[in-house]
């Protein structure tokens, strides 16, 4: 994309911009890209292979990039979404790094598989995603896109999952989480989980179990859902991240139906607005209260 390249090397010459992180093509498929020269910047691509939400190396966890200097990060509309996350709690300063929002017509659902957009590959999250081009930037690239291929297939496994029996649900879920081996590889690919120390990580007093036990998944992933309800942006980078090819999108699609039914909240790129989890309204419901 000439556009994004032209513009990566006048941030990167006028000092504007000490890194400018994008995607490149890498031996395996696209990847992400750190481009701290002008000269590098023929480097950067972006089409529907650009899966990564690349808003995660914005966490104060990612201390291996703070001697680059002031970040220009390539975002979509949910990588967007996960920076107005960090800005609305307090993790990130607006002024602290440069958005570069490329206008999206969805990515590939296995990158690695496909080349072209189609319904059978365009990924899940795009279909529900109607943020063609960010609201938060401050530079915009790209021609207007078309809409995604129009895909069902997730939300017709949450509601057929839905359908089932309490003891059919349960039986799924210890199915699919049987084969987590709890490498943290949906954590370490989240923008939004940037606790210093996870309490899957605490051991005095121990809330988790560290092994890959049952008990310890179930309470790993349920935690980690239950943190993210509200505050999820629906990157799917959970899922693909999971080596297990664990369906980690469904729980958290669920959760966000949950939070829009009863507070009436969508996760979106303006950080002005708060998220359920850390705000209070008269008009909450309080019928769990006994």
């Amino acid at each position: 994309m000439k556009e994004l390249q032209e513009l990566a090397a006048r941030l990167l010459t006028d000092g504007s911009a000490g890194v400018v992180i994008g995607y490149e093509e890498g031996p395996r498929g696209v990847r992400p890209a750190f481009v701290t020269r002008p000269d590098d910047v023929g480097r950067l691509i972006f089409d529907p292979r650009c899966v990564h939400n690349l808003a995660t190396y914005l966490s104060p966890r990612r201390t291996h990039l703070k001697g680059l200097g002031r970040p220009a990060v390539v975002v979509k509309g949910c990588d967007a979404r996960a920076v107005a996350g960090l800005l609305r709690e307090s993790q990130l300063a607006r002024e602290d790094v440069l958005l570069i929002a490329v206008r999206c017509g969805g990515v590939m659902r296995h990158p690695e598989r496909h080349v072209d957009l189609r319904a059978e590959t365009v990924a899940d999250r795009c279909t529900s995603c109607d943020v063609r081009e960010p609201h938060l930037f401050d530079f915009v690239v790209g021609e207007a896109p078309a809409a995604p291929p129009v895909t069902d297939r997730r939300e017709a496994r949450i509601r057929e999952l839905e359908a089932g029996s309490p003891a059919d649900r349960w039986a799924f879920w210890q199915e699919e989480l049987s084969r987590c081996v709890r490498c943290h590889a949906c954590r370490q690919a989240c923008p939004m989980c940037f606790c210093e120390r996870c309490v899957a990580d605490k051991t005095q007093p121990q809330w988790v179990e560290s092994s890959a036990h049952p008990r310890g998944v179930l309470a790993f992933h349920l935690t980690r859902a239950m943190h993210q309800a509200g505050r999820c942006v629906d990157c799917g980078e959970c899922e693909r991240a999971c080596p297990a090819d664990i369906p980690l999108g469904l729980l958290n699609r669920k959760l966000a139906h949950v939070v829009a039914e009863r507070f009436g909240h969508h996760p979106s790129d303006d950080p002005s607005v708060p998220a359920p989890i850390g705000s209070y309204a008269q008009q909450d419901g309080q019928e769990f209260i006994l």
